[in-house]
């Protein structure tokens, strides 16, 4: 039983699975549908589906909805987007809002990288989170991978991880990397210890995840400013290419970079996996 409403409960991705469901419902909806319409395509009573629904999001149905509609994502690029350099200003520098409270990071050195991380012992696990199962993996000094499987299946997840880092050594060992996992979807911001991310990548891709993190919750980016704040302006294809490539979804928030038109673009995870994310924060930072 979750003692405390602020913390999705997501045991058995049973939220998960009926948020995505209600995305799929609504996306294809020319109008806003009403609690009943929804609980009853659902399958739930409408009580039922307004208690998993609120505790999962924090947001009745209907206002959900307005962060699902075909014209969020640009109203929150003209209204929310963050500019990186003001975001670096105000001190968000290596993390963003969501993450500084409870989150540290460090990269692996370009040497060992280059030798495809040959001799590095990664731990691996299934866990459940807020968007459906998760494939976390992670070194002695933190977490270096983490995959969404709602949309790409296990066996997908599983070799996409692993080749990335071919010469590692991959143990399973869950319980060596629950208490992070914890701590990463579920950390309060008065957690007394940090869930520790270390990024395995080329010396570009770090650069471009480091811009990620000081992306807000809540706000969007675009890949050209992200190419200019990392002192690239015309690398915005090599940005959108690193972007894609980031290992640890949620974490590393690729998620809320956009088109410059406002659109969601693509997104290695699944594009439903994005929506889902991008209306999750942004109806929790309107709280």
């Amino acid at each position: 039983m979750n003692q405390n409403p602020q913390i999705p409960a997501f045991d058995d991705g049973y939220h998960y699975r009926v948020m995505r469901r209600a995305i799929e419902l609504l996306d294809a909806s020319q109008e806003t549908l009403s609690l009943e319409d929804i609980a009853a395509q659902m399958g739930l009573s409408a009580a039922h589906f307004q208690r998993v629904f609120s505790r999962w999001v924090g947001v009745s149905p209907k206002r959900y909805q307005q962060y699902l509609q075909l014209g969020q994502a640009k109203e929150m690029l003209r209204n929310n987007a963050t500019t990186l350099q003001a975001a670096h200003e105000v001190g968000l520098s290596g993390t963003g809002r969501l993450h500084d409270m409870f989150l540290r990071w460090e990269a692996m050195s370009p040497g060992t990288y280059a030798r495809q991380a040959a001799g590095l012992v990664i731990y691996w696990g299934w866990f459940d989170s807020p968007f459906g199962q998760a494939l976390v993996m992670g070194t002695d000094k933190g977490i270096c991978g983490l995959a969404l499987t709602a949309e790409m299946g296990q066996e997908t997840a599983m070799q996409d991880l692993m080749s990335r880092w071919p010469k590692a050594r991959f143990v399973e060992e869950p319980d060596r990397l629950r208490p992070w996992v914890q701590r990463a979807f579920a950390a309060q911001e008065s957690a007394s210890e940090k869930a520790p991310l270390y990024l395995i990548g080329a010396p570009f891709q770090i650069k471009v995840w480091e811009a990620l993190l000081q992306v807000p919750q809540g706000q969007v980016t675009t890949y050209s400013d992200i190419a200019s704040h990392i002192g690239h302006p015309k690398a915005v294809r090599a940005v959108g290419t690193a972007v894609g490539r980031n290992p640890v979804s949620w974490l590393v928030p690729c998620h809320r970079v956009l088109r410059k038109s406002g659109a969601l673009g693509g997104y290695h995870w699944g594009l439903p996996v994005k929506r889902a994310m991008l209306a999750f924060e942004a109806a929790r930072t309107e709280q």
